[in-house]
């Protein structure tokens, strides 16, 4: 998986440092980045240079640099939306939300709904909605909501084939775990209760009130209009 952390993949490794990259190679990267995005030559696509920026934001997140991983997130975020360029502009929201920076979450808010509004990969929608589900408490819907948009948006938009199966599963296993710490549901017949009563059978309904923690998330705080944007889609 290219956006999804699932630690179950993890479980047959010795110890973290099999798969963790030590602090000096992080930094030779940030090096590296750093370097190569001052000697773009004139005339270079901004394309290329937002994705070097995506690239410094999430290497300087892994060594916990968040301030640093934000100005790169930032940056790439304002030439990616400025190219409309999706998918470019939701990894970099997400880049901004991992800085742990006090606008995070607004980013992640913004994030969000480019990713569910745009045809983006849907795991990196179901990676930011993932986001939500961590973030949330557990006696609060806002977790249901989340997982049951990410499960309906890769049932929409994944195609056929291994990784829809493998994104299936996993948001499947998102909205057991959400269940479970939600409504202590332990069984089939009582899972399917707990979702009709939260209307998670409904698109219309629990996209509204995805809408609504979109709006808390961002407040006033939005860095693109949205009804322009709405505008220009096919069906608004």
């Amino acid at each position: 998986m290219k956006y999804l952390k699932e630690e179950t993949f993890l479980m047959d490794m010795d110890s973290g440092e099999d798969v963790a990259p030590s602090t000096a190679l992080l930094e030779g990267r940030v090096e590296e980045l750093r370097r190569r995005l001052i000697e773009l030559p004139a005339g270079t696509q901004p394309g290329a240079r937002a994705d070097m920026l995506l690239d410094l934001g999430r290497t300087l997140n892994d060594l916990g640099q968040g301030e640093e991983a934000w100005e790169a997130g930032r940056a790439a975020f304002d030439i990616y939306t400025a190219a409309e360029a999706w998918g470019g502009a939701v990894q970099a929201c997400d880049i901004m939300f991992l800085a742990d920076r006090p606008d995070s979450l607004a980013a992640l808010g913004q994030g969000i709904w480019l990713a569910v509004t745009f045809p983006v990969d849907p795991e990196l929608t179901v990676a930011l909605l993932q986001h939500v589900v961590d973030e949330t408490p557990p006696d609060s819907d806002g977790a249901a909501v989340a997982a049951a948009t990410a499960h309906y948006i890769l049932e929409l938009r994944a195609p056929e084939g291994k990784e829809r199966e493998n994104l299936l599963f996993y948001t499947n296993q998102m909205l057991a775990a959400v269940a479970r710490r939600h409504g202590d549901v332990r069984d089939q017949e009582a899972f399917a209760r707990w979702f009709k009563r939260l209307e998670l059978d409904d698109p219309a309904k629990f996209l509204v009130r995805l809408r609504n923690i979109v709006d808390v998330l961002v407040q006033d705080n939005w860095w693109f209009d949205r009804d322009v944007l709405r505008a220009r889609l096919p069906v608004n």
